[in-house]
Parts: C-alpha cells; sequence; structure tokens
C-alpha cells in the first residue's frame, strides 16, 4: 500500500449535490445562486452561502427560498449560470473571478421559473426535486467571517413522477442527483447496496 499523503487542497468540495437557490429580489422577481454546500437533518437543512452575494442579501430581507436540486442531465445548463451574479454592481472579488453581471439567469440557462405553494421565490421546473423552505438563522462564523451558515426547514416537497415510488418515498434506482465534485461534475453511479432502515 502506497504511504498516505498529506495535502492542501484549496477547496473541499469533496463530493455534494448541486443545489439551485432560488431566492427573492428585491423587485419581487426570482434569483438563482447554484450552490454546493448543504446537508440535511429530518426537515432541516444547512446551508452554506458565500458572503456579499445576492443570495444572501435575498435571505436576509426575505427569509424564503427553495432548494431546486438538478439530475446530471442538467449540468450544462447549471454551468451556464456559472459565470453570472445578479449584484449590480459586480463585487471587486468576483469581479477579479470573471463574474459579470446577470438579473435574468432563467432566460440565461434555460430553465422555466413555476410558482411556489408556500414561499415565495419561484421554483425550477425542469429540477426533479425541489424543496421549499423558511430559514430559521443566519449566522456567520467567527473562524471564517467569508461564508453564513443557514438554517433552513423544509415546508414543502415537490418530485417529479418518474422519481416517486409508492406515495412518499424517492426511487433511489430512478434518482440521480448532480455532484459536485472538486469543482468537476459528475452524476451516480450502479448501486452498490443498501442501508438496514431503508423503506425501499
Amino acid at each position: 500500500m502506497k504511504e498516505i499523503q498529506t495535502i492542501t487542497p484549496k477547496i473541499l468540495y469533496y463530493g455534494t449535490p448541486v443545489i439551485l437557490l432560488t431566492t427573492l429580489n428585491d423587485d419581487h422577481t426570482t434569483n438563482i445562486s447554484p450552490i454546493s454546500s448543504s446537508w440535511a437533518l429530518g426537515n432541516s437543512i444547512i446551508l452554506g452561502i458565500g458572503l456579499g452575494g445576492k443570495a444572501i442579501e435575498n435571505l436576509e430581507s426575505t427569509p424564503e427560498c427553495v432548494l431546486n436540486i438538478p439530475d446530471a442531465l442538467l449540468w450544462e445548463k447549471v454551468e451556464k449560470l456559472a459565470p453570472y451574479t445578479a449584484k449590480d454592481p459586480v463585487p471587486y472579488e468576483k469581479q477579479m473571478l470573471g463574474f459579470t453581471c446577470k438579473k435574468d439567469k432563467f432566460t440565461e440557462s434555460g430553465f422555466t421559473s413555476t410558482p411556489s405553494v408556500s414561499v415565495q421565490p419561484d421554483r425550477i421546473q425542469e429540477c426533479p426535486l425541489q424543496i421549499e423552505a423558511k430559514v430559521e438563522q443566519i449566522r456567520v462564523p467567527d473562524y471564517s467571517p467569508f461564508f453564513a451558515i443557514v438554517e433552513t426547514q423544509a415546508v414543502n416537497v415537490h418530485a417529479h413522477p418518474e422519481i416517486i415510488t409508492g406515495t412518499n418515498h424517492i426511487d433511489p434506482a430512478q434518482w440521480r442527483p448532480l455532484i459536485y465534485n472538486f469543482r468537476h461534475y459528475f452524476g451516480l453511479g450502479e448501486e452498490l447496496g443498501k442501508t438496514y432502515r431503508s423503506e425501499t
């Protein structure tokens, strides 16, 4: 066995689902922000969101959002959103990374907006899983002033029929979330097995 090495990677996106977070702009249009830092515990979903962008600004003024989760087939539409921000003027830090301002991200990406049931921001019709959520808390950790930890509570879950099994379960054999893996896009491979607690 080769010796394990200690490394210092620039980022630690070690393979998490892409989320297209929709939030409400001050003119009541919907903004789309791709994010890749999240985890769920029951109906609570924790998001990591960079400061200085439109997403966190919108959540502070209107604490509601939709977590639109694309499947692997949508990666090219997701990538079309990557170089844009709705912030005008574009913050200096984002200018240095090549971002430009684009307010209507639905048109730019080719995604379709559809009204939500319990929150104000629109959902993204093409995403097989759409979770409407209310923001419970936003905090900026002392140890890293560059991002916020956003605690949300899911209030409605919408799913495309083809990924549903039974009445209230997602079929893991049909659901293929888009994975962000060290700045590369991946889908899931074949099923290896299941936990003893699986109900499907």
